[in-house]
């Protein structure tokens, strides 16, 4: 009768380890369509972004993986921070998030781009397209994904 018990208790323990398991890739996978990746910033509040829109370099970011670490730039200024991502629910937040302060001669979408990494607290993601949301609002900001050859 013990063996019986030992039997089905590895049985449970078994099947408990892959179970856990399994989540873990899945959010790991869910995580890996939106970080690693160089996100072009095509879209800001509605409206389509030019390279009239920006001074030195074109307004992006990118999601570290490790330390959760973010870095861009927002048209003029270098930025870098921390990001926390629950990619189960879709969920993102950025804080401590730092600039350069370069004087830029020319209007940029930057104060708004930094704006939306401040409110955002969602994302949708659908193919090279990443969505940056506040609740159900239309998108605040959206990005293209950019391959490197």
């Amino acid at each position: 009768m013990k063996k019986h018990f030992k039997i089905i208790g590895l049985f449970s323990f078994s099947i408990l380890l892959f179970s856990c398991n399994s989540t873990k890739n899945v959010k790991n996978e869910k995580s890996s369509e939106i970080t690693e990746k160089y996100w072009k910033l095509i879209e800001i509040n509605g409206q389509k972004v030019t390279v009239e829109n920006f001074a030195a370099k074109e307004p992006h970011l990118i999601l570290k993986k490790e330390e959760n670490r973010v870095n861009g730039n927002g048209g003029c200024n270098s930025f870098f921070g921390t990001y926390e991502l629950q990619a189960n629910v879709n969920r993102i937040s950025f804080s401590k998030i730092g600039s350069t302060r370069m004087a830029c001669l020319k209007p940029t979408v930057e104060n708004d781009f930094f704006k939306v990494l401040e409110t955002v607290d969602n994302y949708t993601i659908k193919n090279d397209t990443l969505q940056l949301n506040k609740a159900r609002m239309a998108p605040l900001a959206k990005f293209v994904a950019v391959y490197l050859k």
